[in-house]
């Protein structure tokens, strides 16, 4: 029922599991890593 759907938040998953895309460097030697799983926005 989309009335009583209104107002509700979109609950997003946990975030869990290794990263295996873009965890590696691809080109010098020095790179950012992310210390906590998050949501990018």
């Amino acid at each position: 029922n989309p009335k009583r759907t209104r107002f509700r938040k979109q609950h997003r998953g946990r975030m869990k599991g290794i990263s295996y895309r873009g965890n590696r460097i691809c080109f010098g030697r020095y790179a950012l890593q992310a210390l906590e799983p998050a949501w990018i926005t």
